[in-house]
């Protein structure tokens, strides 16, 4: 069972959560992954770039808050006295450490990907810590392990380290394995590992999901629960479509095709380790652990009429152009755009080329625009193949996703007549060859015309929205 930052973040939530591991322990052998508390990351990074500034008075007041934060919580969920004063001093501890840091940090003016990673790690350790201390106060025997105690080993590429599954899997198995045979409930750091030499690393985005999908396929558990605070996995944002509903079932490459779009679907390295063995995968909610969920499972379940289970959507993009006659029969143009926002770390969301190869056009993040734009107006003009490059700020992107849609004729014309027949125009569309996605782009104020329009075209809100 994995926990993300808001089922951690506070008395209740937490309270909450020890209700629920002490409901299911009872049947069941669980392992525990806790992400940090709600805002902390945000707010590690925060400080770590202030640090490198040598902002001391903000590190100084940041550590304080920080510390303030969690003791509070601690004694709000730890009834016994002994047992706080330890959570208290192990806080202290950890604290303690992430000062040093950050005043290393502010002595060297520099922030390194591997101090910004040992940083970043202290917002898991702080939360498990308190964790398992209500855990125990609650009568569960529990035993907290960062993810390096644990056994989770990667490669030294902070910020974004890769799992070194093959030793991973043996020393999870070797270290943790023997704590469920004597009716321990291990509770573990997400997100943060370590290289083979002990020194802390981050999995990146989705790194809590992450590292419980890889203890489980370790420990060859029988599913794995990713708890967060909505109902699954959902046919829109209820945000933009009330009538959303819960997804029962979906495949693994169904969920990695809706994980760029969806708010709450689970990054797909998270779900690599799992969809490699058909481990399953359940989406749950926090808040209301008897409502619906969403299973994650190998198989692809196809309804006739279910043949797009979802309509996602990516506000706060933007659309970059690049066009010029001499791109016509010229190798490598597209490589080129590609190279010069890779060297400039710009993801690329979407990606689409005219049969006229005179003008590639790509989506990436708003933030990005004008870093992107300014490279590559640097780099491609005044050679004579590229003429132009133009920029869109106002603009989002939309997604049909669904393993029905692979073979079925017609379902383009019937998602483009429903955008069309609500006055939607669409400025540049995309299709991968797996054909469970097809991704369009629209003005940003029509992002929830296009959602209604295509949730009720297809069906969505049914009472099975499979």
């Amino acid at each position: 069972m994995k926990f993300g930052g808001t089922s951690v973040g506070g008395n209740q939530p937490l309270r909450n959560v020890v209700s629920l591991i002490g409901h299911y322990v009872k049947t069941n052998d669980v392992v525990v992954v806790a992400s940090a508390m709600n805002g902390v990351t945000n707010s590690l990074i925060e400080a770590a770039n202030r640090a490198s500034q040598r902002d001391e008075k903000y590190v100084a007041t940041f550590a304080e808050h920080l510390r303030s934060r969690h003791e509070d919580v601690s004694k709000q969920v730890i009834a016994n006295t002994d047992r706080l004063k330890q959570t208290i001093s192990q806080l202290g501890a950890e604290l303690e450490g992430l000062e040093r840091a950050l005043t290393s940090v502010c002595y060297l003016g520099e922030l390194t990907p591997r101090s910004r990673d040992y940083v970043l790690s202290f917002g898991e350790k702080l939360s498990t810590l308190i964790l398992n201390g209500a855990l125990n106060d609650s009568g569960i025997r529990a035993e907290r392990l960062t993810g390096e105690e644990a056994g989770v080993v990667t490669d030294a590429s902070f910020g974004e380290a890769t799992p070194l599954m093959d030793i991973t899997k043996r020393q999870v198995s070797e270290r943790v394995g023997p704590l469920i045979k004597k009716g321990m409930t291990p509770v573990i750091t997400g997100f943060i590992a370590a290289t083979q030499d002990g020194v802390p690393t981050t999995l990146g985005k989705g790194g809590s999901d992450y590292t419980a999908t890889i203890v489980g396929v370790a420990l060859e558990a029988d599913e794995v629960w990713i708890w967060t605070d909505v109902d699954g996995i959902m046919t829109a944002d209820p945000k933009i479509e009330p009538a959303a509903k819960t997804i029962s079932e979906i495949s693994f490459m169904e969920a990695m095709e809706m994980s760029h779009f969806a708010a709450k679907a689970m990054h797909p390295k998270a779900l690599e380790p799992a969809a490699e063995i058909g481990l399953p995968v359940r989406v749950k909610n926090t808040f209301n652990p008897s409502g619906p969920d969403t299973l994650i499972l190998r198989e692809q379940q196809i309804k006739s009429a279910g043949v797009v289970k979802a309509i996602t959507s990516v506000r706060e993009a933007a659309m970059l152009t690049v066009s010029g006659a001499g791109m016509h029969g010229a190798p490598g143009t597209a490589a080129r755009v590609l190279d010069v926002l890779g060297k400039n770390g710009i993801n690329v969301l979407m990606i689409s080329q005219s049969s006229s190869e005179a003008s590639i056009s790509l989506i990436v993040a708003r933030p990005h625009l004008e870093t992107a734009s300014t490279a590559l107006k640097r780099s491609l003009l005044g050679g004579g193949l590229f003429k132009e490059i133009t920029a869109e700020a106002d603009v989002s992107v939309v997604a049909a996703v669904g393993a029905g849609m692979k073979g079925t004729p017609g379902i383009a014309a019937r998602l483009f007549r429903a955008v069309a027949d609500n006055g939607v125009n669409v400025r540049m569309i995309a299709q991968g060859s797996s054909e469970l996605n097809i991704s369009f782009v629209v003005a940003e104020q029509d992002v929830a015309k296009s959602v209604h329009a295509l949730h009720k075209e297809f069906q969505l809100d049914g009472k099975d929205a499979r």
